[in-house]
């Protein structure tokens, strides 16, 4: 089977807040985080906890762990097996935080926005 292309969601002024959050991380979790992408390619709808939650409305977040860090990226699926990774965080509390997961939304509506006009 195919694997799902991981695309970064870029704002209208060029900037790719998951790639950035990725970049801002150190050595071994950014390769943790990358390794379980990876995966993500690999098995896309049927990932499932430890490695990938469904939280709302469409909008996942793959996590990852090394020691206490623990750190999540948002994604949402999109037409013929892409991945749009929108932003990423530290996970600092028991729950994802609202505005990480409102702001997943908003990218995706944008990004399903732009690709709409012709």
């Amino acid at each position: 089977m195919p694997r799902f292309e991981v695309e970064f969601y870029e704002t209208v002024k060029g900037e790719q807040p998951a790639k950035e959050f990725l970049l801002s991380l150190d050595k071994k979790i950014r390769a943790k985080m990358m390794d379980t992408i990876s995966i993500l390619q690999d098995n896309g709808y049927a990932l499932r906890e430890p490695y990938s939650k469904h939280l709302s409305e469409g909008i996942f977040e793959l996590r990852a762990k090394v020691g206490s860090d623990i750190t999540r990226v948002l994604y949402f699926f999109y037409i013929d097996r892409h991945l749009i990774l929108t932003n990423g965080f530290v996970k600092k509390t028991q729950e994802t935080p609202v505005k990480e997961i409102d702001r997943a939304k908003r990218y995706r509506a944008d990004y399903l926005r732009r690709k709409a006009e012709p």
